[in-house]
């Protein structure tokens, strides 16, 4: 059997932006996984997860490519990440076989609501981690995110594909997302081993050195967000407050790459003003466009932890899921946690994960 994981995400800064090519962002992954289990069958697999309650979803292959009836499939990202990898493979020559595929999830609470950790980016790279370890084929953190990305537009996402970067590289990490029309060019003219061999313009993925007395503290509103929503509601207004967003894309550029300067010169005050200044930025965005990016409750979040010393903002595309806090380390947050549990917002204890892959 082969197992592999990959991490759930947070957006640190730089939300919404990210969009377009070359405005940078801050992610960090996170100690919540999903894990991908790989067992090798004969002439049939299967795909089982929580989201079909543990029952097996039956998969074949027809005229030598993965086939799952689409009246069965729950698993689209799943589905199109073995797709795309089994051509790599075959590119590489290597005969394929029918597996059992098993997915763990940790990025949902007990009920089953979601933190907003970026489950299918997640489950995206560990399903081609867990093919190509499967196949014995080396790979590396950029092999993952190259593949995973080719994957997603299969798909048509609208997403930046910087949850992609968290769940391939780990750690803190800046990002800036390709040039996409390019991509869908060379997709058409080049073999997918070409493609991961090539600089895919304005694509950066740069691993952050975190301030020492840098704390990360994690806020848990209760409501699930859904990105693909939120980021098609501001798509259809940009146009209608071009003005503004042109002047968002500028600020928050500027905003971030001082932010990147504070980790590189282990400013922590540099970064938390980076994250009042994003806060705004947001909140400018959401009010011109009419979309409630900051709720209710991860204003309150922000307002409480603020009062502590701490920069806080919401992560990712708002709207629910979570907010994030920067604040210089303490002995303990109790009170801030406190005054957090009594709005119903949820302390979560999560980590940073590290797992960049040069080669294996």
């Amino acid at each position: 059997m082969i197992k592999a994981s990959a991490p759930g995400k947070l957006y640190i800064a730089g939300e919404y932006a990210v969009l377009e090519p070359g405005h940078p962002a801050i992610l960090v992954a996170l100690n919540q996984y999903i894990t991908v289990k790989l067992t090798q069958t004969n002439n049939l697999g299967t795909i089982r997860s929580s989201l079909t309650n543990g029952f097996p979803i039956p998969w074949t292959r027809k005229q030598g490519k993965f086939f799952m009836d689409q009246r069965e499939n729950p698993f689209a990202y799943v589905v199109e990440a073995v797709t795309t990898t089994e051509k790599y493979l075959s590119e590489l020559n290597k005969p394929l076989h029918f597996f059992n595929l098993e997915i763990e999830s940790d990025l949902d609470n007990h009920d089953g609501r979601k933190y907003g950790l970026g489950s299918s980016g997640a489950v995206t790279v560990a399903t081609i981690k867990a093919l190509l370890k499967f196949y014995h084929v080396p790979f590396t953190s950029e092999t993952l995110y190259k593949l995973a990305a080719i994957t997603h537009l299969a798909i048509n996402s609208n997403g930046s594909f910087g949850d992609l970067a968290a769940s391939s590289f780990g750690g803190w990490i800046a990002y800036s997302c390709f040039d996409r029309e390019w991509l869908m060019n060379k997709i058409s003219e080049h073999s997918l081993s070409e493609l991961l061999e090539m600089d895919w313009p304005l694509l950066n993925i740069e691993p952050l050195q975190v301030p020492n007395n840098l704390e990360l503290l994690i806020g848990w509103t209760g409501t699930p967000a859904s990105t693909t929503h939120l980021v098609d509601l501001i798509n259809d207004e940009k146009a209608e407050i071009r003005e503004c967003y042109t002047h968002f894309l500028a600020e928050s550029k500027t905003v971030v790459e001082k932010m990147l300067e504070g980790f590189k010169e282990q400013e922590i005050k540099t970064i938390q003003t980076g994250i009042k200044q994003n806060r705004q930025l947001l909140q400018q965005l959401g009010k011109s466009s009419g979309i409630q990016i900051e709720t209710s409750t991860l204003f309150e979040m922000c307002e409480i932890a603020e009062e502590y010393g701490g920069a806080a903002k919401s992560s990712g595309a708002g709207g629910g899921d979570c907010g994030i806090v920067i604040i210089e380390k303490r002995p303990t947050y109790t009170p801030l946690f406190t005054e957090w549990l009594g709005k119903n917002i949820t302390p979560l204890p999560l980590l940073v994960h590290y797992d960049y892959v040069k080669q294996v």
